[in-house]
């Protein structure tokens, strides 16, 4: 009665694992949790942000070449004299080199005009052209601040994806840290189903005489020893659902709980690269010069270029054209000719270029600033690549000899308890076995979780898009 009733107690404890699982009422899987996070995160709709702000900028920036209109009219009567009356209407359209298109039509009348306003009864037209033919020339501030604008529009793309890619990264570091909680929940909750069954199996041999009393307060401190570490694994488990749900939201930015019921995926391991989309990496390969990070370096790279070309063209002097044909008659063909004109030149020139020259070298010394922080990051990037690819093969090797020992370890209690159905063992040495395999059981799920947060640092280096 005594070897049957043990059987019975082994045997079921070997198989109550199966029992305890009850059909998930939902799994979320790492591809699904991460397809939430990028598309109702606020952080990846605050990184959005940038490529809009890029492109008010542009806008901004080709505001300066739109065409302007300009009115200026003045008046003035006293004492049922007038004294002027002016209006002066200018139509002005700026172009790429320095140069502006400019076409007015001036009207003046008075008794005190200044002799210099006196025009036609009918008003006077012209059209000219105004150019700066040195300083503003072949580049100037409105040119400057469009071609940088462009720029930090391809800019603020990469940016943007570093963003979302960290963001990523670490939704997916807490995924991994969610499926570990639950894994090492899963391990305790089946060998205290394993200690509560040994447990009752004893206290009746105890009970009908065949054992000892000793050994069902063994059999308790073992059962006792499983309650405490799941319920550790338990709120451990609780924290990590809690930190999960900082990740997920809904459309209307609303934060959403985990439900108790929403379970994490137990066969990531299987579909981790084509998840984090590292399948097809090779370090071999890696083009550290098609990385975001180095991308947006560059083009900020381009604009400090275009600032330094601006800052030593205002070493130039500034000379300023102007030369407009008049006509009274505009709408007659033939009256706009070099016989009726206004023309005028302004020209100005510092004579020490102090501002000029400090300005210039800041320039350079921010471009200097830049091609250290690029040849550094180049360094880094490549070194990290490296690491991080010898560190996953690493754990590979981990990973399968820790597997062979938990099976070596099952192995090994499963001979202990048949040992002690014939009597030739004791249910401390059951214990002890059961021990290590919880242990190396645990050792497995931590080396495991190693391994999946090796390959999401790899993820967030390359800064992939998912």
């Amino acid at each position: 009665m005594r070897y049957i009733l043990i059987l019975l107690v082994f045997l079921f404890s070997g198989n109550v694992t199966a029992q305890i699982e009850n059909p998930l009422d939902s799994v979320m899987s790492l591809d699904e949790y991460l397809g939430y996070v990028k598309t109702y995160h606020p952080i990846v709709k605050q990184a959005n942000l940038i490529i809009n702000e890029s492109e008010a900028k542009l806008l901004k920036a080709r505001g300066a070449f739109d065409p302007k209109l300009e009115v200026d009219y003045n008046r003035k009567k006293f004492k049922n004299t007038e004294y002027f009356d002016k209006l002066n209407a200018t139509f002005k359209i700026p172009t790429w080199y320095g140069i502006e298109l400019k076409a007015n039509f001036e009207e003046n009348t008075g008794e005190f005009l200044n002799p210099e306003f006196n025009v036609p009864t009918d008003g006077l037209y012209s059209a000219g052209v105004s150019v700066s033919l040195a300083r503003g020339f072949l580049i100037n501030e409105r040119m400057a601040m469009l071609k940088q604008a462009k720029l930090f529009t391809q800019q603020a793309q990469a940016d943007q994806q570093l963003l979302v890619n960290e963001i990523l990264y670490e939704a997916s570091i807490t995924y991994f840290k969610w499926l570990k909680s639950y894994r090492n929940k899963e391990v305790y909750e089946s060998f205290l189903s394993n200690a509560e069954l040994r447990f009752d199996g004893i206290k009746k041999s105890f009970q009908e005489g065949e054992r000892a009393a000793i050994d069902t307060l063994e059999a308790r401190l073992t059962l006792n020893t499983r309650k405490l570490d799941l319920e550790k694994a338990r709120i451990t488990y609780i924290k990590s659902s809690l930190e999960l749900s900082n990740f997920l939201w809904l459309n209307d930015n609303t934060p959403v709980e985990l439900k108790e019921s929403i379970q994490p995926d137990t066969n990531t391991f299987e579909r981790i690269d084509e998840i984090l989309n590292v399948t097809a990496f090779d370090n071999e390969d890696f083009d550290v010069e098609a990385h975001p990070k180095i991308q947006s370096l560059n083009l900020k790279y381009e604009s400090l270029q275009l600032n330094k070309r601006l800052k030593q063209n205002m070493l130039l002097p500034q000379i300023d054209l102007q030369y407009n044909f008049l006509s009274q008659t505009p709408d007659v063909a033939g009256t706009f000719n070099t016989q009726n004109y206004k023309a005028g030149l302004y020209i100005s020139f510092p004579l020490f270029l102090r501002k000029e020259r400090g300005d210039l070298r800041l320039a350079k010394l921010k471009l200097q600033d830049l091609e250290f922080e690029r040849n550094t990051t180049r360094v880094t990037l490549k070194n990290k690549i490296n690491a991080v690819t010898q560190e996953i093969t690493s754990y590979e090797v981990q990973n399968r000899l820790t597997q062979e020992l938990v099976d070596d370890y099952e192995v090994m209690l499963q001979a202990e308890e048949r040992k002690f159905f014939l009597g030739e063992s004791s249910l401390f040495l059951v214990n002890s076995r059961e021990a290590k395999l919880i242990e190396n059981k645990i050792k497995a799920i931590d080396l495991e979780n190693k391994y999946f947060t090796t390959k999401a640092n790899l993820f967030n280096i390359m800064a992939n898009m998912l």
